[in-house]
C-alpha cells in the first residue's frame, strides 16, 4: 500500500513537472473557433475604484428581462487582458446568459492573480515596479492563450498590473464591485453566481467559500482545485513567470495560511457546509473532432487539461469523503484547455446556474 502511494505521488509530481515545462514555452496563439476579438456593443464599461488597485474596469451585460436580482460574475484565465475579458473576446456566452435573464459581470484584468488578495506586489528576481492601474487598456485583443485569455500586459522583468501595487482581487470582487453594482445599478448582493476557467475556476470557488452571503453558486472549468498537491506550486510558479513575469511567492508564502486559504481541496468543508451549489468540470485532455485548429493547441492544451483533470478528480474525491451532495460534475471524454471547451461547459452549466441564483 505504501509503495502504491509513493508511486502515485511520483506520477503526480512527474506530471506536474511536465506541465511546467510546457507552460514555459511561448504561450500566445491566434484566436480560433468562436473568437470574435471585438467589443460587444451589448455590454458597457463599469469602473469601480479599489483602494489598492486603483480604478478597475468590468464589462456588464444586462439580463433580457431587465431584472436586477439574477447576477453572475465570469472570471478570466491567467493571461487576462486589461481591455476585455477573454469570455467576451473568445466566446458568445454573454448573450446566452442574458437570454436566460441573468445579468453578467466580467471583471477585467488580474493577469496571473488567481483573483486573490496577494501578500505583496509581485517582485521577480528583485525586479518589481511598473506603472498604471488595474484598469488601464494595454493588452492586445488579437491574441489568445491556452492558459486562459489573450496575451495581456506586463513583461517578465518589466511592469504590469500587480507589480507597482498589491493585487486585492478577492476584496474587490466581494466588497468594492459588489457594493458598486448594488448602489449604481441596483444589482442584488445575495444569491449571486460566480464561475471561471483555469485560475478563474479556483478563484470562483474561493470567493464562494468565504463569502456565502454573496454567492449561492460557483462554477469551475478546468480549474486547479488541489494546489497544495506535490509539485503544484512549482507548476504555478512556471506558469506565472511565463504569463507576465509574476512571482508566486509574492502571492502567498510557501505553505502558509494564505496559500491554504486559496486551495479548494483544503476549504472543501466550507463549500459543503455552506451548501453552495457547485458545477465543476474538466475534460480528458484528449482532442475530439474540431477541438483544436493548430499544433500549439495540442502542445499546450493537452497537458494543461490533463493536470486540471487530476486536480478536479482530487477535489471530487475530497468532497465525496465529506458526504457532499451539492456538486454537479462534468467530465467529458474529449476536450483540451481552450475556449471551445469552456464555452461548451457554460452551456451545460446554464440550467443549474439559472436555478440557483436570484
Amino acid at each position: 500500500m505504501r509503495g502504491e502511494r509513493r508511486r502515485s505521488r511520483g506520477w503526480l509530481k512527474k506530471s506536474v513537472v511536465g506541465v511546467a515545462v510546457a507552460l514555459i514555452a511561448p504561450l500566445t496563439m491566434s484566436v480560433t473557433g468562436t473568437a470574435h476579438a471585438a467589443l460587444d456593443p451589448d455590454g458597457f464599461d463599469f469602473y469601480v475604484d479599489s483602494a489598492s488597485m486603483g480604478p478597475v474596469k468590468s464589462r456588464v451585460f444586462r439580463a433580457a428581462d431587465g431584472n436586477t436580482s439574477r447576477v453572475v460574475y465570469a472570471l478570466d484565465g491567467m493571461r487576462a487582458q486589461q481591455d476585455l475579458s477573454g469570455w467576451e473576446i473568445n466566446t458568445d456566452i454573454a448573450h446566452q446568459l442574458t437570454a436566460a435573464n441573468i445579468n453578467v459581470v466580467m471583471p477585467i484584468g488580474g493577469q496571473s492573480s488567481f483573483y486573490a488578495d496577494w501578500n505583496a506586489p509581485s517582485n521577480l528576481l528583485g525586479v518589481g515596479g511598473g506603472t498604471g492601474s488595474s484598469g488601464s487598456s494595454n493588452g492586445s485583443s488579437s491574441l489568445s492563450s491556452a492558459t486562459g485569455s489573450s496575451s495581456g500586459s506586463g513583461d517578465i522583468l518589466g511592469g504590469g498590473p500587480g507589480k507597482s501595487y498589491r493585487y486585492t482581487w478577492e476584496t474587490f470582487l466581494t466588497q468594492d464591485l459588489k457594493n458598486a453594482l448594488h448602489d449604481r445599478l441596483g444589482f442584488s448582493t445575495t444569491r449571486n453566481g460566480i464561475f471561471g476557467l483555469s485560475m478563474g475556476g479556483s478563484g470562483a470557488l474561493t470567493a464562494a467559500a468565504y463569502h456565502p452571503d454573496q454567492f449561492s453558486f460557483a462554477g469551475s472549468f478546468s480549474g486547479y482545485l488541489n494546489i497544495s498537491a506535490p509539485g503544484m506550486r512549482e507548476a504555478i510558479r512556471a506558469a506565472m513567470i511565463s504569463a507576465g513575469g509574476y512571482n508566486v511567492d509574492s502571492m502567498a508564502p510557501p505553505w502558509g495560511q494564505q496559500w491554504l486559504h486559496m486551495d479548494p481541496f483544503v476549504f472543501a468543508p466550507m463549500l459543503k457546509n455552506n451548501n453552495t451549489r457547485l458545477f465543476v468540470a474538466a475534460a480528458s485532455g484528449v482532442p475530439g473532432g474540431g477541438d483544436v485548429s493548430n499544433a500549439m493547441e495540442i502542445i499546450q492544451g493537452v497537458p494543461l487539461e490533463a493536470l486540471a483533470m487530476v486536480n478536479t478528480r482530487a477535489f471530487q474525491a475530497r468532497m465525496a469523503s465529506l458526504g457532499a451532495t451539492n456538486v454537479n460534475y462534468d467530465f467529458p471524454p474529449t476536450g483540451v484547455h481552450n475556449w471551445k471547451n469552456w464555452a461548451t461547459e457554460v452551456n451545460r452549466m446554464l440550467p443549474d446556474l439559472s436555478a440557483n441564483v436570484g
